[in-house]
């Protein structure tokens, strides 16, 4: 179930610690139209936030996400976490002691990969999924990333296999994909626009594609409703087992909704994520995220522990 939201009061100080954590999140802000920069615009968040503050605990962030690599090789290196997952883990875990300068019981960062929860309706196999999650954890220890912990659905509902899993998910939480069609034929602006990004993250994840463009495209119209259906039962899934949370999103939010959306990385596309994407690194070590294929004309492969992580531009 979807946890209640807080109202907040419109007097605040500027100075609070709230105000000065979030103020910490907001040139990062990841947004659907232009970014507010009072922390006074956010007052979800700022609710979220004094939870933990008045309790003097430390502060616990929830982000969905880092589920697995694309299946589209013209995008990624490969299906393990590479440059794009370092960088990402390294900036959210400096985030986080930062707040530790400002706050002294400091904040926490929990990624909950959602790989699993869709994994069968993106293309990409469980092994891989695994695969990918592990080397997520390893990076993290090897690293030293002291902020950050994960989550994922082999630890929910025991050993049972991860189709067993998935369907005890959906149905516990998954809104049905008739009320979704109903959300966007009515207007519904946040509904209609992640229905859109995922359906072209679909069409676009699907290299091996057969039988003609309006066919895929259909198809990957179908998929995505379940995918948002899925998607929104792990973040009620989330709510549940972590209430107490300041909710983040690696998908752009509008100002003042419940989920903070946060850009991980530099990229023209708000919709990029490293997952998604592989890491150029220009003059003085600038990285963006590209599409390898776009990646690869612009520079020279790069290796990290003897495998591909990302590309480097030649001057």
């Amino acid at each position: 179930m979807t946890t209640a939201r807080t109202p907040f009061l419109p007097t605040m100080n500027h100075d609070s610690v709230e105000a000065r954590v979030l103020g910490l999140l907001l040139p990062h802000h990841r947004s659907t139209g232009a970014t507010a920069t009072d922390p006074a615009d956010h007052p979800e968040q700022l609710a979220q936030i004094r939870r933990f503050t008045e309790a003097g605990e430390p502060i616990v962030f929830t982000l969905p996400g880092f589920p697995c690599k694309s299946p589209n090789p013209a995008k990624v290196l490969g299906h393990l976490p590479d440059e794009g997952e370092r960088l990402s883990l390294r900036f959210l875990d400096r985030l986080c002691a930062r707040i530790g300068e400002i706050y002294g019981p400091g904040a926490r960062m929990l990624i909950c990969s959602d790989g699993h929860i869709f994994g069968d309706l993106i293309r990409v196999p469980d092994a891989h999924i695994d695969a990918y999650g592990d080397a997520l954890r390893a990076l993290i220890d090897r690293e030293g990333l002291a902020h950050l912990d994960t989550f994922d659905l082999r630890q929910v509902h025991g050993d049972l296999d991860h189709d067993t899993k998935r369907a005890l998910v959906v149905a516990d939480y998954a809104p049905s994909t008739d009320a979704l069609r109903a959300q966007v034929r009515a207007g519904d602006e946040d509904t209609l626009r992640l229905y859109l990004g995922i359906t072209r993250f679909l069409f676009e994840d699907t290299p091996d594609r057969t039988g003609t463009r309006s066919a895929l495209q259909r198809e990957c119209r179908r998929r995505a409703y379940e995918v948002i259906a899925r998607s929104r039962a792990w973040g009620d899934l989330i709510a549940d087992c972590h209430p107490r949370s300041v909710r983040l999103s690696i998908h752009p939010q509008r100002t003042g909704a419940e989920k903070f959306g946060i850009r991980l990385l530099e990229s023209a596309d708000a919709w990029a994520t490293p997952w998604h994407t592989t890491v150029l690194r220009g003059p003085g070590g600038r990285a963006r995220l590209l599409h390898r294929a776009h990646a690869a004309r612009l520079g020279v492969p790069v290796l990290r522990d003897g495998r591909p992580s990302h590309y480097r531009t030649v001057s």
